[in-house]
C-alpha cells in the first residue's frame, strides 16, 4: 500500500464516501489531528460519535454518521481547503465565514485544532485545514 500524502484529505473522502453510501461509520487509521478533527466535528454536531481503537498494533479512528429525518446527512459539504501542494493560512481578523455562519471550518493554530468561530474568538490565526456545513 501507498504512503498516503494527505492523511487529512483520505480522511474526508472516507466520510464522503460513508455519506453517499449510508454507512453508520467509517474507519481510517487514527492521528492526533484526524481525532481532533472527529472531536469538533461531533462538538458540532456534525457526527454523532468518535471512538478510537486498537487493533493489534495499529489505532483506528472510527467516526459515527450522523443522518437527520428522512435519512439525510447533517454533513453536506466537507472540503479540503489548505492542501500539501498549497497551504493557506489566516490571521485572526480574516478567517473566512462558512455559508454565512451556517458551516464551520477547522484551523490548525498555535493554541491547537479549533473552529473559525473560536479562534476568532481566542484572537489567532492559523492555517485552515478545511470547511464543512
Amino acid at each position: 500500500m501507498a504512503a498516503l500524502t494527505d492523511p487529512i484529505a483520505d480522511m474526508l473522502t472516507r466520510i464522503r464516501n460513508g455519506i453517499g453510501a449510508r454507512h453508520a461509520r467509517v474507519e481510517m487509521p487514527a492521528s492526533k489531528l484526524k481525532v481532533e478533527v472527529a472531536r469538533i466535528l461531533k462538538d458540532e454536531g456534525f457526527v454523532s460519535n468518535y471512538k478510537l481503537a486498537e487493533e493489534g498494533k495499529k489505532k483506528v479512528l472510527k467516526v459515527f454518521l450522523r443522518y437527520g429525518d428522512g435519512g439525510k446527512s447533517l454533513i453536506t459539504t466537507i472540503e479540503r481547503v489548505s492542501k500539501p501542494g498549497r497551504r493557506v493560512y489566516t490571521g485572526a481578523g480574516e478567517i473566512p465565514r462558512v455559508m454565512a455562519g451556517m458551516g464551520v471550518n477547522i484551523l490548525t493554530t498555535p493554541r491547537g485544532v479549533m473552529t473559525g468561530r473560536a479562534a476568532r474568538k481566542a484572537g489567532v490565526g492559523g492555517e485552515i485545514l478545511l470547511n464543512v456545513s
